[in-house]
């Protein structure tokens, strides 16, 4: 469902790399991992030696300056360091304090997988007061990880059919419709394969990982300084496992359980769960604000209609592009952050005064917008071709039915939505691999995990999980809290304890636990 001249660095850092004999604890113990360490060191030696060349970006990267774009080669295949390369492209904001105040590179991940980090040296730029501290300190560096955007991107469907609406309603009627929505979703893995099969093999969150050590190399960090945010933690915590010794500073926000049980198949069975109990909390805020809204004063007449704006929209459309999954589409952005309570009630209330614009401009796809409708099909493509590759997904349709017809009865807001999407890792077309087993190593330092227990997309669990693996880390717990991606809000409980880290390597002795953030509170009447 789940971002001037080049960077150069000395010649006794490159030496380090060269000679580097053996590789890192986490990549001795990883299955099989030799020749892909190997391939690392080869790769990130040449990296350091390369640097980065740093430039105003494209005009079409919508970058601006004084924001620096540029490009990392790393392997397709790290067992093959010398063969086929891509071009993973990256961009910087320059930290904003003097000589002595700089620390080095912050990179940035915001998960997906198949989000682009571009965006993160924004901050900077736009001067966003959460990370005036921080940008003082450090660059902020921005990525497309491969395969999305900028690098080396993958396809599995023709944008503008991918975007094109309505589309079937997730939820089944009958085994007529779970049988063509299978049919869809090895339409879709075939597509994945026919359309971006030479690099399927190595989308792997492995590589992702590996590719993230090059661009510490390039960057010219003998260590690195990494924010994590929901995928993002994933790709973290297997960072963190293959290179222990390589990590300065790491924050992981809102956290994917990485338990190897976990990856892929079970987390998204979870995230369904947590899903319905976030989708609940809206659901009560929303009933609070009846004279608001005027959608319903208690949470059960606000669940009697949404399941008649579904009805309603399964028999026709509203504004002939929106129906039953189009509307689960928008309104999970409720549940996912509550940044999204009020836009998505003000929407719902404006429809049912008599006004569908709202809802059909923020619901219904934009089919003029075909570069959106590109990096749209494009994540999706990652999304899939990530998550397949990372682990084995069952193959039995009886499993899968049997699973979420389970899960449905307690959870039936997105179970069936998130089943389709998932589904084309039952049919495959490339290797699908053995998780990493993370855990800490000799060498890693303290990681600080910041996590809602709210949390819809990654429920706490998962940084209970991570907490466990990784010896020495730390917790900020914001209680009763449910937004995704915690450190982008304002609350200075955490906010303070984010930069103690950042700035000054400082965790407390024990896990933390903050009040939560700010409710949203809507000001004026909806429908108005």
């Amino acid at each position: 469902m789940l971002g001037a001249t080049g960077t150069v660095v000395t010649g006794a850092l490159i030496a380090g790399f060269m000679a580097a004999p053996t590789a890192s604890a986490g990549e001795r113990s990883h299955d099989n991992g030799a020749r892909e360490a190997y391939g690392v060191r080869v790769a990130a030696a040449q990296a350091a030696k390369t640097g980065i060349k740093w430039q105003d970006c494209p005009a079409s990267w919508g970058l601006a300056a004084p924001i620096q774009c540029g490009y990392v080669t790393v392997p397709v295949d790290y067992a093959k360091p010398h063969g086929r390369t891509i071009k993973i492209a990256v961009d910087r904001a320059r930290a904003t304090g003097d000589a002595n105040e700089r620390q080095g590179s912050l990179v940035y991940n915001p998960g997906g997988p198949g989000a682009s980090g571009m965006q993160f040296p924004a901050r900077v730029t736009k001067k966003n007061p959460l990370w005036t501290k921080s940008s003082k300190a450090y660059d902020f560096v921005g990525f497309d990880p491969r395969g999305v955007g900028h690098s080396a991107a993958i396809s599995c469907v023709d944008p503008q059919e991918f975007v094109k609406a309505p589309k079937a309603d997730p939820v089944p009627d009958s085994e007529a419709d779970k049988r063509a929505q299978r049919k869809l979703a090895k339409e879709y893995a075939d597509g994945c394969k026919e359309r971006s099969g030479a690099m399927l093999p190595y989308m792997t969150t492995p590589n992702t990982a590996r590719d993230l050590d090059v661009l510490r190399a390039a960057l010219g960090e003998k260590k690195l300084n990494y924010l994590g945010v929901s995928y993002g933690t994933y790709l973290g915590a297997v960072y963190g496992t293959l290179f222990p010794d390589h990590v300065r500073r790491m924050i992981v926000d809102s956290v994917v359980n990485p338990a190897q049980s976990n990856i892929w198949y079970q987390a998204n069975l979870e995230q369904d769960v947590a899903f319905e109990s976030r989708f609940a909390d809206w659901k009560k805020w929303v009933a609070q604000h009846d004279s608001v809204y005027h959608i319903g004063d208690t949470p059960a007449k606000v669940q009697r209609a949404w399941e008649k704006l579904r009805a309603t929209a399964k028999k026709n459309p509203i504004g002939g592009v929106v129906g039953p999954a189009e509307l689960i589409g928008y309104f999970q952005k409720a549940p996912y952050y509550d940044s999204y309570w009020i836009p998505v009630a003000d929407a719902w209330s404006k429809y049912r005064a008599g006004d569908e614009k709202p809802l059909v401009a923020a619901a219904g796809p934009d089919m003029s917008d075909t570069a959106g409708n590109i990096a749209a099909e494009n994540s999706n493509a990652v999304y899939t071709a990530v998550e397949c590759a990372d682990a084995k997904w069952p193959t039995s349709w009886n499993k899968w039915n049997r699973d979420n017809t389970r899960i449905d009865k307690k959870a039936p807001f997105m179970t069936w939505a998130n089943a389709w999407m998932n589904l084309p890792c039952a049919t495959w077309g490339g290797p699908q691999r053995t998780p990493v087993n993370v855990t800490s190593h000799k060498g890693l330092p303290p990681v600080l995990i910041v996590q809602s227990t709210r949390d819809a997309a990654t429920p706490f669990a998962g940084a209970v999980e991570l907490h466990k693996r990784f010896k020495g880390s730390r917790m900020i717990i914001e209680k009763g809290a449910g937004s995704h991606g915690v450190t982008g809000l304002l609350n200075p409980c955490i906010n303070s304890k984010v930069d103690a880290y950042l700035v000054d390597g400082k965790t407390d002795p024990r896990d933390v636990t903050c009040t939560p953030h700010a409710t949203p509170e809507p000001k004026a009447a909806a429908a108005k």
